[in-house]
């Protein structure tokens, strides 16, 4: 299955002979919309996928289940755009059937400047089953964590982006070349480069102290209740805003030499292209955009004292950065396109969700765990904040209305210290034999960056007067059991905000895999 959606905006002078072209063209296209296509758009149905003939035509290698077109008009002060959005849904029957979800798009770009269009927007996605499932294959993995360097929690960034190359390489070792490519990572945090794009400092992650005292700076500025206002985006303090503010305290020659802010997942992406940019979806972990302009918030930015030229142009999820550099190229074997995806881990992760209904809840279930539901305005009211909600932006401009929630890095930490070499399945069928009902607040900042994670919840239960877990099967047992709680909590607060009673819970991430969750 092969779904293609592209947008082409078109820009005219206003002028009488313009008028008359698109009042001819909105008659076509009435006359068009009289013809109702039988499948619908979006992910494909089990049936479409199971679909191995066309029975009118038994030798057809492909079939175009729907195709549809969309053209609207923006008006401007001194000309209008016309935008024309172009959706393609395709069964591929047989291997030669593929060549039909290639796409050509012709659009005009005269020199002088009359008449112009620009290709805006391109995503495309397939699907395929195997044993009557849709299958994702893993093709490499490589550990990822932070080290202390010079007293800071760091990423080993230089690291990180030789395992993606390798990544790469294995692709062509195994001869399954992907035809693009794009990076998702957490949120919040960044690097800073100089006019030579160098890293400016350490490349501190969000887990590190650094930002202990920096709401009461940025509150100087402007108060929690108009930030959120603002933003959408709860309080946290290790959000890009708060992160800003330390490197300003304590490294204020950072921001003075840097010509360039690049979150993870963007300055991955620039090693791989040469191309800077800032998508859409990670920019809004920051509590720098406005839900409204769906772009940097400029303003609050110049009363915070950060550098407004070091913020990159946003850019939507499905853009098209470009191809990989000719150094990349040499050392992978192959060239691809890079296309921004939702690089925020929990916006690729809230497109996974197998449903195209409009009122769903979803776990994303990882080191956190997010959870939510996705609205088409964000809820920047003075509720939702004493909720602490926030308002991450998510594709086609959706927004993603979720609470941070601990999440499996409690699990991991606990693995660690305990059991290092026990598998996380058998940690999780340990807890679920485990006979304690001790409970812990997982959203306490206590458990963010403990030294011992495992002695936290045991000072936890101590502190509250209830039975202390002890070895990794209690442990586990009282972090898997809290982690619940504050989901049905969670659940309660969205129904409350939402007036709306929702049936069942989607589930993504690794943490599916934890049955006794």
């Amino acid at each position: 299955m092969r779904e293609q959606q592209h947008s082409i905006q078109n820009y005219m002078k206003n002028t009488l002979l313009t008028l008359l072209c698109c009042l001819c063209c909105l008659q076509l296209f009435a006359d068009e919309q009289t013809i109702i296509p039988n499948l619908k758009f979006g992910k494909p149905t089990m049936e479409e996928l199971s679909m191995t003939t066309y029975a009118p035509d038994s030798n057809a290698t492909a079939v175009i289940l729907c195709k549809l077109t969309n053209v609207s008009y923006k008006w401007g002060l001194e000309s209008f755009r016309l935008v024309s959005e172009y959706k393609v849904k395709i069964k591929v029957l047989k291997p030669e059937g593929t060549s039909y979800a290639n796409v050509t798009i012709p659009y005009y770009d005269l020199s002088n400047n009359t008449m112009r269009e620009n290709i805006i927007g391109l995503d495309a996605s397939a699907y395929y089953m195997e044993n009557g499932k849709m299958v994702l294959e893993e093709i490499y993995r490589f550990e990822n964590g932070m080290v202390k360097k010079d007293g800071e929690l760091c990423w080993e960034f230089d690291r990180l982006f030789k395992e993606v190359v390798n990544g790469l390489k294995k692709c062509k070792e195994i001869g399954k070349i992907p035809v693009s490519m794009g990076v998702d990572t957490w949120g919040v945090d960044f690097v800073l480069l100089d006019k030579n794009d160098n890293v400016l400092g350490n490349t501190v992650g969000y887990r590190d102290h650094r930002t202990e005292g920096m709401d009461k700076e940025v509150y100087k500025a402007i108060s929690l209740k108009d930030l959120y206002a603002r933003t959408g985006i709860q309080k946290a303090d290790y959000n890009t805003i708060y992160q800003l503010m330390a490197v300003k305290k304590k490294h204020p020659e950072y921001l003075e030499q840097a010509e360039t802010l690049l979150h993870v997942p963007d300055y991955f992406h620039f090693l791989l292209t040469g191309q800077k940019t800032c998508e859409y979806t990670e920019a809004t972990t920051g509590q720098l955009v406005s839900p409204i302009t769906k772009d940097w918030d400029y303003e609050l930015i110049e009363m915070l004292g950060y550098p407004k030229q070091i913020f990159q142009k946003i850019k939507k999820p499905g853009t098209v950065l470009g191809n990989l550099t000719k150094e990349i190229q040499k050392e992978v074997g192959f060239d691809c396109e890079v296309v921004l995806p939702a690089t925020h881990d929990t916006g690729s992760a809230v497109m996974a969700v197998p449903t195209n209904e409009d009122n769903i809840i979803y776990i994303s279930s990882g080191t956190w765990s997010l959870m939510g539901t996705e609205l088409k305005q964000a809820d920047c009211s003075p509720e939702s904040r004493l909720h602490n909600f926030t308002n991450e932006g998510g594709y086609a401009y959706r927004f993603r209305y979720l609470k941070n929630i601990m999440g499996l890095w409690m699990i991991q930490s606990a693995r660690k210290e305990l059991e290092p070499k026990q598998g996380f399945g058998e940690i999780c069928e340990a807890a679920a034999r485990a006979d304690i009902a001790s409970l812990v607040d997982c959203n306490d900042d206590r458990f963010l960056a403990p030294q011992s994670m495992t002695e936290e919840v045991q000072k936890a239960c101590a502190e509250t007067g209830q039975r202390i877990p002890e070895g990794i099967a209690e442990t586990a047992c009282v972090i898997y059991n809290s982690l619940a709680q504050c989901y049905a909590q969670t659940i309660r607060e969205i129904e409350e905000m939402s007036e709306i009673t929702y049936e069942s819970i989607h589930v993504v991430g690794g943490g599916a895999n934890a049955a006794y969750l």
